[in-house]
């Protein structure tokens, strides 16, 4: 195989190129964009035929080997606890106890608690109803609710798993899902904090529009109890957090807990959510559950085999060793942690989907990791944090998420560009500093 440092870098910038040109030009989905890219940095870089595809599928087998079951489990939950009215009684009750004049913050929180399971395009369609009556009784304007629900969301959905970019990251990088969940949405807080905080600054200059598509206000008229509902998010949580931050040493003493930390594993937790959410609803019918899981499955196969693709073009550029090259002429340790977020920031921004960017973004700096001094475990939560936060800049006309959010809230693009564009500009450079904090501390 060819290994000349500039051929390779070529290379790889043809591959992104290409990511970029098909996924945004010619609307081609990203699972084929990437694993197009992986053949074609293989067949640049003269890689043996009978190699590049044993890598290719290599590559894809071992991402989904290690995410898969988190994918589908943190999807079926998702899926649950909107169909039960679980996730618009969580809303309700953050409204009542935040109240009319505190409409920007309820929504806000609403986003970054529902947005734990739920993915942020489904969320916010799941949630447009909510946000529009709010916006009525209140006297705030749409664009200021519609922002402060969306940034929400969207802030947990960038850095916190079971999300698909961030967990697939976490996958490639090598790190602890348990602790990223946790750090993650620490980090995100603030992110949220900050998009609320534009979107009334910024909202205010855009009066009311009529949305053209009106949609009710209750998806789902009945739901369970308060608590019913909270518990498949706060249980998890809780279990996960326990397991990831008891050491061996500490249970060196009490053996006996061993056991009951073992619930905390990402995929028994998720599967007790998931359980916790079917007691959401009394009398189940057997169809009813099979085409609810069935629906589950089929919707987490599409973000699966992005994922796998991701892993197969990651191995290819492994295989090329194109990080050793990096390391031998670059000295990227004055970059660290500020490298990944300015590369995921700038595929973002090129082709809109957060989960294709931080994925590609993952596959190129994982060889890099020692030279950025990023090689231990903290420094790979630390560096897939960054990512995430990269991730989220700059949300504009070529995400599909922009483009519900104006949907189903009647925002022009005016409005769009200049509140929710800019929030995330700022949600994103406040989240990298957290991280750079979080740095000095853990």
């Amino acid at each position: 195989m060819t290994d000349s440092f500039l051929y390779l870098l070529a290379c790889l910038i043809a591959g992104i190129a290409l990511i970029v040109l098909l996924t945004t030009k010619y609307k081609v989905p990203a699972f084929f964009a990437l694993l197009l890219s992986g053949i074609l940095v293989g067949l640049s870089v003269q890689m043996p035929f009978g190699l590049m595809i044993t890598t290719l599928k290599d590559g894809f087998g071992n991402i989904l080997k290690s995410l898969g079951l988190v994918i589908v489990l943190g999807t079926t939950l998702g899926v649950v606890l909107e169909y039960t009215g679980s996730t618009a009684v969580m809303a309700a009750y953050i409204l009542k106890k935040a109240g009319e004049r505190h409409a920007s913050w309820a929504m806000s929180i609403t986003g970054f608690i529902v947005g734990f399971p739920i993915f942020c395009d489904s969320g916010f369609i799941v949630l447009s109803g909510l946000n529009k009556n709010l916006a009525k009784r209140s006297g705030v304007p749409i664009t200021i609710i519609s922002v402060s629900l969306a940034t929400g969301l969207y802030a947990i959905h960038c850095l916190a798993p079971p999300h698909p970019g961030i967990t697939a990251a976490a996958g490639i990088i090598g790190t602890d899902i348990g602790k990223l969940m946790l750090y993650g949405a620490a980090i995100a807080l603030p992110g949220m904090i900050v998009g609320n905080l534009w979107a009334k600054y910024a909202g205010k200059k855009f009066p009311d529009s009529q949305p053209e598509n009106e949609i009710s206000e209750e998806r789902i008229v009945e739901g369970p109890p308060v608590i019913k509902a909270f518990l498949p998010i706060l249980i998890p949580l809780v279990l996960i957090g326990l397991r990831s931050f008891f050491t061996v040493d500490t249970l060196v003493n009490l053996k006996w807990i061993s056991p009951f930390l073992s619930l905390g594993d990402p995929v028994i937790a998720l599967m007790i959510g998931i359980l916790l959410a079917l007691n959401c609803k009394a009398g189940w019918k057997k169809i009813e559950l099979s085409n609810l899981l069935q629906d589950s499955v089929e919707k987490a196969g599409g973000i699966l085999i992005i994922i796998g693709a991701g892993g197969a073009f990651g191995a290819i550029l492994a295989e090329t060793k194109i990080g050793v090259h990096f390391s031998e002429v670059l000295d990227l340790r004055y970059l660290g942690l500020f490298f990944p977020f300015l590369l995921t920031f700038v595929l973002k921004t090129a082709q809109g989907s957060s989960t294709v960017a931080i994925i590609t973004a993952a596959t190129i700096i994982h060889p890099l990791l020692a030279n950025l001094g990023l090689a231990s475990e903290s420094g790979r939560i630390l560096c897939v944090l960054s990512m995430g936060a990269g991730s989220m800049m700059i949300s504009h006309a070529n995400d599909a998420y922009f483009w519900v959010i104006a949907k189903f809230s009647g925002l022009e693009m005016k409005a769009m560009l200049r509140v929710y564009s800019v929030a995330t500009i700022f949600m994103g450079l406040t989240s990298i500093i957290m991280v750079y904090i979080l740095s000095k501390i853990i």
